[in-house]
Parts: structure tokens; C-alpha cells; sequence
């Protein structure tokens, strides 16, 4: 077995990466992470392609790990700032530091892809073990694995990591046969706010539009990335993703890029930005022009709660944060990463720490769990 770091996800074949990684989860496809690289989403921002990759003795590429090396913390959605400000006023340099994740995306899926699940255990420890002699070997401070999914988060738990819980807010199609059906498994007083907010989008005239990245074009994409833009400059933050980067996603995983627009008086007003696969739709990005009321749940929730229920998929997940989702369907959902620091005192400090914080978090969501809106059986 060889392994071996890459700087750029073209030295490599996309059929061989999309073999080890599987088709159930869009974020890590090799044509996601190839338009972060090639449209400037990335090194710009502190994101240097650093990804492991492991080959079998007839050279075949049988497992990964998409890694990057960082000078921040900017774009993860797992908060270490307060670790890396103790670090600070000890004296001692948190960045770099390596993260396994997919850059400016909070949605769990694989992180450790291995094509052979029998041989899971096997290469996922020859790829953590040779990502932590690299952090040692470069002086990162940790490498942090970001909203892992259920089998990498039992394996790096084995494996004696620092865990953190952390929560969102997911829905689960039942199936439902309409939004009507999906309504009435709901209480009384959360099914009246939901018709009465859809029903405030109409009465203001408000059209939505649905489209696919193969149903985009040059001007739509503009008109979006304006959408996407705006959110960032209200709230004083960095869009980090490129026009280009949503076009040439458009084109390469068209089926998996679902844009919905709103319209006012045949002028766009404002949009939202997901990705499918074959189970669950991904909320990602919103914007708007002009402020209209509910329209941000319409856009956002309903129309992603329709879409799910009409093309069978099972789940939706809307991004993070957000107890108000709760109210209209989504329920607390655990999310994970597994944490490896390199300096022994530190390592044990943020080893208790999590396991506190694990304490506080799990009884966060339990007492979300009885605000469930959905009818007791």
C-alpha cells in the first residue's frame, strides 16, 4: 500500500475518485470539489488542497480523504476560535492546522472514502494514521474531522479522538404524498402558521420558479450569484464561491443543482441554492433584493419540502442553525466531528471539554425533541 498527499485533484482520474467516494453524497464528488480548485474558492481564502490518497500494490486507487491545510478557521462551521485564542495567549501557534471537510459546508457525509466496505477499518487506519504523521510533520497544531457520518464517527471514536456533538434541524419524508399529507400529520396551530405563511407569498404576488443547473443559463447564474453576494454583504461576511464555480457545477452535476427563484412584477427578486442526490436535498444558500413576508420560508423550506415529496426523496437537510425550523417540520438532528491535537496538554483539555460539552449539547436537543410539532401518535 502507498500512500501519498495531492495539491490538486486533477493529478488524479474523476472515474477513480467518484469510485471510492460513491454516488450518495453530491458534496463529495469529484466534479464539487474540482470547481472549489479551479475557480478560485479556495487558496484565497486559506483552503490549501493537501487531500490523502492511498493505492493498492497494482497502483489502484482504493481509498482518500479530501484534507486541507489552514491559516484560519473561516468557512469550517465546527468553531474552534476560543481554541485557537487559548493557543494564542499560551504562546503557541494554532495554524496551521488540517481539516478533512468539505470547504463552506456543514452537511455530514463521508470523510474517510473507502470503495470496499470490508476493507473500511483497514485503509481508514493507514489514511488517519498517515494524516497525523503529516500534521506532525509540518507542526499543525490538530486535524479536525468535520460533520462525519455515521461510520467514520464510530471509527474515529474507536480511535480515541476528541468528540463533539452538534445539532440541525433535518426533515424526513415519510413518504408523504402531498404537502396537504405532510400537513396534516402536523398540530393544529403549526399547520394553520405554514398555510397561512404560503399563503401570504401569494397574496403579494410572488411567483417561484424551479430550475436545474441544466435549465440555467449565463444570465440566471448572474442573477443568483447577485442574490448570494447581497446575503454576505448584509451580515458583513465573504462570498467565498465564485459565479464561476456555480456555472461550472450547473453543467457538470446538473441534475444535482436545484435553484429556486421568486419573482415580483416578472423581475427576480430573490433565490435559493441546493443540491440533491438520490435520498436528500441539501439546503445551501439564500438572497434577496427586496424584503418580502415569509417569502425566505417559502424559498428556503416549503418549496424544498414539496420538491422532496414529489421526486421521492427521503430527507432535507436546510443547513445549519435555524430552532425556528422546528415549527415547520424539521427536527434536531446530531451532527459530529472528531478533533486530533498534537500538544499533550492541550489535547487533554479539549478532550474534557468535549466530553462537557457533549453533556450540555445532548440535553439541548432532548429538550428541543418535546417541541416536536407533529402529532403525538
Amino acid at each position: 500500500m502507498r500512500a501519498k498527499i495531492i495539491e490538486r485533484l486533477s493529478s488524479i482520474d474523476a472515474k477513480d475518485w467518484n469510485r471510492i467516494a460513491g454516488p450518495d453524497n453530491p458534496f463529495i464528488q469529484y466534479e464539487f470539489l474540482i470547481a472549489l480548485e479551479r475557480n478560485h474558492c479556495l487558496d484565497e481564502y486559506g483552503w490549501h488542497s493537501q487531500h490523502i490518497v492511498l493505492y493498492d500494490d497494482n497502483n489502484k486507487l482504493v481509498a482518500a480523504m479530501p484534507m486541507y491545510l489552514k491559516d484560519n478557521s473561516y468557512g469550517e462551521l465546527v468553531f474552534d476560535w476560543a481554541w485557537a485564542d487559548a493557543y494564542h495567549r499560551a504562546g503557541i501557534p494554532y495554524y496551521p492546522k488540517l481539516v478533512t471537510a468539505i470547504p463552506y459546508t456543514p452537511a455530514t457525509g463521508p470523510r474517510i472514502l473507502v470503495e470496499e466496505a470490508h476493507l473500511y477499518e483497514d485503509y481508514a487506519r493507514q489514511l488517519t494514521d498517515f494524516a497525523i504523521q503529516y500534521a506532525e510533520s509540518i507542526n499543525a497544531s490538530s486535524l479536525h474531522w468535520l460533520f462525519t457520518n455515521k461510520r467514520d464517527t464510530e471509527f474515529l471514536q474507536s480511535q480515541g479522538h476528541s468528540m463533539r456533538l452538534g445539532c440541525q434541524f433535518h426533515w424526513l419524508n415519510l413518504p408523504y404524498d402531498s404537502f396537504d399529507d405532510f400537513l396534516s400529520h402536523l398540530s393544529s396551530s403549526k399547520r394553520k402558521k405554514i398555510k397561512r405563511e404560503r399563503r401570504q407569498v401569494k397574496e403579494q404576488g410572488i411567483e417561484i420558479e424551479i430550475r436545474h443547473g441544466n435549465e440555467m443559463n449565463d444570465a440566471l447564474w448572474k442573477i443568483y450569484h447577485d442574490f448570494y453576494t447581497s446575503t454576505f454583504a448584509k451580515k458583513s461576511g465573504m462570498a467565498t464561491l465564485s459565479r464561476d464555480f456555480f456555472k461550472e457545477i450547473g453543467e457538470t452535476m446538473a441534475r444535482n443543482v436545484v435553484v429556486v427563484f421568486a419573482k415580483y412584477q416578472q423581475q427576480y427578486i430573490a433565490s435559493a441554492f441546493n443540491l440533491r442526490d438520490q435520498t436528500t436535498l441539501y439546503g445551501r444558500h439564500w438572497g434577496c433584493s427586496e424584503e418580502f413576508h415569509s417569502l425566505h420560508f417559502e424559498a428556503c423550506y416549503y418549496q424544498g419540502l414539496d420538491y422532496c415529496i414529489e421526486h421521492g426523496l427521503k430527507s432535507f437537510e436546510p443547513g445549519a442553525q435555524g430552532e425556528h425550523k422546528i415549527s415547520r417540520g424539521f427536527l434536531p438532528t446530531d451532527t459530529w466531528s472528531a478533533h486530533w491535537i498534537s500538544h499533550p496538554e492541550f489535547n487533554q483539555v479539549i478532550k474534557n471539554y468535549t466530553q462537557h460539552e457533549q453533556e450540555g449539547m445532548q440535553h439541548y436537543i432532548d429538550g428541543l425533541c418535546d417541541h416536536s410539532p407533529y402529532k403525538l401518535s
